[in-house]
């Protein structure tokens, strides 16, 4: 038998199997955020989520605690107030930190989403773009219902890794502006048992104390600075002490082995504390069904937030909502001293403007979450989640606004949506 070095795949004429005003790729805290948004201001909203739950790494990632959520209203005031309602919030007892618990996260992003009128497609990958004129035409998915095309007035990426954007051909960044080294990937775990007298570890000496009784249990842990946090029901705790160091988003390879890797070290881990005495009962009882990308494609966009722009703190015509969390790059190897660092970057309470949420190649094309436009150094701030809901609200308006008008992203006047994101109590 012959081998062969190459398959071509045979073309087919795919049918139009939905049109919509807005199509949102990727139902984590950005996607789940822009669907709402969007429908909620009369678009028809498709959102197409490949994992079988929406929330993304709050739910199927098992990130259990939310970070800089000070200030964010809107949606995002929204969902906590339905966590607290249903049980399922814990503050943390440290600034704006909370965490909650998946399940309810789980069922409360799914009914936030029917209530706005959103068409969701679960367990569906986006595997290309039709691209013509400058503007996306329609995506292509694969599900377990086959190869399809959907096409909408614009489309908005919260796929966290930029997915849609780089099958439409746009221009990104990855990594560190010199060495190109992207931030670790991390497996994430919920335990069970832990003890009560455990504290959450809110900040740098709590981490140390932490992995100093790791140590001393004969753990030693690929995160430099390990953390645990109870969560609303008082026997779970959230545990974050794996780093997998060089992993790209786009390598399948990576990813793989990374997560056997996280599994495999929080598996023998939870082994070890059980002969602790106070632990014997402690018990993984989840492991993230995706293990945790820090970093991924930073599309290009009509504007890229950059370093300076933290450290003067700078406000925008078109900004969207204000940050306040520090610069968090966690170490980009193994052998490193300290869990995270800060580039010595100091920002002040700084805002993302719209133009950060619009592709510059792709006229109706939106991004949210960490795949927006931004340098290295402003992505280790903004990257997290509590930041992705307002981007996710912010470009899912434009999205709705855009189909009303029929105009594009490029053409909505960013400052009417940073009217109607401080309407929302964002600013």
């Amino acid at each position: 038998m012959t081998l062969q070095v190459k398959v071509v795949e045979p073309s087919r004429e795919l049918t139009i199997a939905g049109y919509y005003d807005t199509i949102v790729c990727g139902g984590g805290p950005a996607g789940f955020a822009a669907a709402v948004a969007a429908g909620r201001n009369g678009a028809k909203t498709l959102l197409i989520e490949l994992a079988g739950c929406l929330g993304g790494i709050w739910t199927s990632g098992n990130l259990s605690i939310i970070l800089d959520g000070n200030g964010k209203e809107g949606v995002f005031k929204e969902l906590l107030d339905r966590l607290k309602a249903e049980g399922g919030y814990l503050h943390t007892n440290y600034k704006e930190e909370f965490t909650h618990d998946a399940e309810v996260m789980k069922i409360v992003l799914e009914q936030m989403c029917a209530e706005a009128g959103v068409d969701i497609h679960l367990h569906t990958r986006i595997v290309d773009a039709v691209v013509e004129n400058g503007a996306i035409q329609a995506v292509i998915t694969e599900s377990h219902s086959g190869r399809h095309a959907f096409t909408a007035h614009s489309f908005i990426d919260a796929t966290g890794n930029g997915d849609l954007a780089f099958r439409a051909g746009c221009s990104f960044e990855t990594g560190h502006p010199k060495t190109g080294q992207t931030q670790p990937a991390s497996m994430l775990a919920i335990l069970y048992g832990a003890p009560q007298s455990q504290e959450n570890t809110s900040i740098p000496e709590k981490h140390q104390e932490l992995r100093s009784f790791l140590q001393s249990a004969d753990v030693n842990p690929s995160y430099q600075s390990p953390c645990i946090f109870k969560l609303p029901n008082p026997n779970f705790s959230f545990f974050m002490m794996n780093h997998e160091y060089a992993v790209r988003c786009d390598s399948t390879e990576d990813i793989s082995k990374a997560t056997l890797n996280g599994r495999k070290e929080l598996f023998e881990s939870v082994k070890k504390l059980k002969k602790v005495p106070g632990w014997e009962n402690v018990h993984l009882v989840s492991t993230s069904s995706h293990i945790g990308i820090r970093e991924g494609r930073r599309i290009k966009g009509l504007y890229r937030l950059v370093a300076e722009d933290l450290i003067t703190g700078r406000t925008f015509p078109d900004g969207i909502c204000e940050v306040s969390f520090q610069v968090d790059v966690h170490s980009l190897s193994r052998d490193a001293e300290i869990g995270y660092f800060d580039g010595g970057i100091e920002p002040k309470p700084y805002q993302i403007p719209y133009r950060s949420l619009v592709s510059g190649e792709i006229s109706n094309l939106g991004m949210a979450g960490r795949c927006v436009s931004g340098d290295f150094w402003a992505h280790a701030s903004y990257r997290v989640t509590g930041n992705s809901v307002p981007m996710g609200e912010a470009i899912g308006y434009a999205a709705a606004h855009a189909f009303q008008n029929n105009c594009s992203l490029h053409e909505v006047d960013g400052t009417a949506v940073s009217a109607y994101m401080r309407e929302r109590g964002y600013l």
